[in-house]
């Protein structure tokens, strides 16, 4: 029987697992773990039914780095595209390769996928949440102020897939987060609930509210994503009249903390829109560390879906 350990969401994961993971990935970065032969003879099949660069990237790197070897799996090139079922993806798939990463539309087909697979998946993305990048996000905010228990993040805009797992991972380390989203664009509504019974175990908060002013006071980092998610076009412009200006990030908006406070954003932004220019480009932007991060990350879990 082959080590089944999955990566769907930060729901499953210990606390104790979030910071093992932190910790791994850091040690990695800093060359104090060799990783170059954890992978060395083996495949992981990355299945893509939306577009990628950070995950795809990171992950494919990882792998050659690691010793191993990467499969791009275009959802559309795959029998899956033609009305092939997903157990039957799953089995077959268990029996060539040692891992998959799936980037998928929908959370449940994710589920489906990991239900039927002899072998680890992780999630390289789904409509409910984001837990790869969260990992990231938790990593670089470690590095910028050594520490997370006790930093407060305000995550301002739509309360998406990352909103929803930066509520979990928050929670389950210790960071104090607020998010503010309007009416109708909440986070989902079980996900706040479990953050909150999280919270109340690790000491932190969580809170949600309507006004950016009000989440951002005394905040450490201020986070952001797109307004129109992938699989969302035809929503684009109800979204922005929503959205913009108030939820848009600018520098004001940071200013107002009261402290040094960094911005965080997972990329890819839609520059004037979610964020101006002024801030990406500032010296308060770690964007591109969140980016970086992601590599030592994957590291970090391909290591701990194999038991490594």
């Amino acid at each position: 029987m082959k080590f089944k350990r999955d990566l769907l969401w930060l729901v499953d994961l210990e606390p104790e697992d979030i910071w093992e993971l932190i910790v791994t990935a850091k040690k990695i970065k800093e060359g104090k773990i060799d990783v170059s032969n954890d992978m060395s003879g083996k495949v992981l099949g990355m299945i893509f039914q939306k577009p990628s660069t950070r995950t795809r990237v990171s992950f494919e790197v990882a792998m050659l780095q690691m010793g191993g070897h990467a499969l791009y799996l275009n959802w559309n090139d795959l029998q899956l595209g033609r009305g092939e079922s997903i157990k039957d993806t799953a089995r077959v798939l268990s029996r060539y390769v040692d891992i998959i990463m799936a980037r998928v539309f929908s959370h449940l087909d994710l589920k489906e996928l990991a239900y039927y697979a002899d072998i680890p998946v992780i999630n390289g993305l789904s409509d409910l949440c984001h837990p790869v990048q969260i990992l990231s996000d938790l990593l670089t905010i470690y590095e910028k102020l050594g520490r997370l228990v006790g930093v407060k993040v305000a995550y301002v805009g739509d309360g998406n897939n990352v909103a929803n797992s930066l509520l979990i991972g928050c929670a389950k380390t210790g960071v104090n987060i607020s998010v503010a989203t309007p009416e109708g664009y909440e986070p989902n509504p079980d996900i706040v609930n479990m953050a909150v019974e999280f919270s109340k175990v690790s000491g932190s908060t969580v809170e949600i509210v309507r006004d950016p002013a009000d989440a951002v006071k005394d905040a450490d980092i201020i986070y952001t994503d797109t307004f129109v998610s992938m699989g969302m076009e035809k929503e684009r412009e109800e979204r922005l009249k929503v959205f913009i200006p108030k939820y848009r990030v600018t520098m004001d908006l940071i200013t107002s903390t009261g402290k040094r406070t960094y911005f965080m954003h997972c990329l890819p932004a839609h520059r004037g829109e979610e964020v101006t220019d002024e801030v990406i480009d500032s010296g308060i932007s770690i964007v591109y560390d969140q980016a970086e991060n992601r590599l030592h990350m994957q590291k970090a879990i391909l290591r701990w879906v194999m038991g490594l």
